[in-house]
């Protein structure tokens, strides 16, 4: 895929105290915040923006990091990922522990918030970002989270591969909202993918119980779906844009989900 010029997006920016990044926007109604993954805002990342955009709704995409627009490469992702574990913002390592960039990014989804009206925001994290979209639900601004393959802290261990990456403190908070809210957590993964292993899901399933919905798309060897054994990213770059394909179906999903808690909230 070639590079996105981004052009179709309102660049923005936005300052925290003290950190200024800047902000794609597109679209119109209750704001989505979009936290790209490994290597950054891609053209896929961006395409994505677009389809929430088509519902009515406000996509809002941070530069977190890499070079926004620039399209997805093997070195281009190693650089990223090595430039990720080295920043103190994210905790690719430290199980139980939220990372610091989700302050930054909670304090943003207020702004939308504030900025766009609607009853609430959405947030989809996405790899790297994936269970930012679970630490920011200690706000109550956020109504629909989406994990799509969430791989922080990196599996390394048997207790790596079973945390969440937020702290107990935002973990009691988060299932106070599913449980006296009604907020549903929707999360996202390829079933071969060694990234976002099963034991994360078991978790979120132990500790969120209903309010917890698993879309775990197969991808072992000889998938009846083509997926490739190695498929990590389900919004993106391994997205299969067909009617009757998993992944499409994943994304229609997301998009529902964005529909009934944003738009359509009295029927949610």
């Amino acid at each position: 895929m070639a590079d996105d010029d981004l052009l179709d997006f309102e660049r923005t920016s936005f300052t925290f105290e003290g950190k200024e990044r800047a902000v794609f926007r597109k679209g119109n109604g209750p704001a989505v915040i979009i936290i790209s993954e490994i290597p950054g805002i891609t053209p896929a990342v961006a395409n994505f923006a677009r389809r929430v955009a088509e519902r009515g709704i406000t996509a809002v995409m941070p530069h977190v990091f890499g070079v926004p627009g620039k399209a997805m490469s093997g070195a281009y992702a190693a650089q990223s990922i090595g430039s990720g574990c080295m920043a103190r913002e994210f905790a690719c390592f430290v199980p139980g522990r939220t990372s610091p960039i989700t302050v930054w990014l909670r304090a943003l989804a207020r702004h939308e918030h504030e900025r766009c009206g609607g009853p609430g925001v959405g947030v989809v994290g996405m790899c790297f970002t994936g269970g930012f979209a679970l630490a920011m639900m200690v706000d109550d601004a956020v109504l629909a989270p989406v994990l799509s393959q969430p791989s922080l802290p990196f599996p390394l261990g048997k207790s790596h591969k079973r945390d969440l990456g937020i702290s107990d403190v935002d973990l009691a908070r988060v299932k106070e909202r599913v449980r006296d809210d009604g907020v549903c957590v929707l999360g996202l993964r390829f079933t071969n993918d060694p990234g976002v292993p099963a034991e994360r899901f078991q978790r979120l399933r132990d500790e969120l119980g209903d309010g917890f919905i698993a879309v775990e798309i197969d991808s072992s060897p000889g998938n009846p779906y083509g997926n490739p054994k190695r498929a990590h990213s389900v919004l993106t770059e391994h997205l299969v844009d067909e009617p009757d394909h998993p992944t499409r179906q994943a994304l229609d999903q997301v998009l529902d989900l964005f529909d009934q808690r944003l738009l359509h909230p009295a029927g949610a």
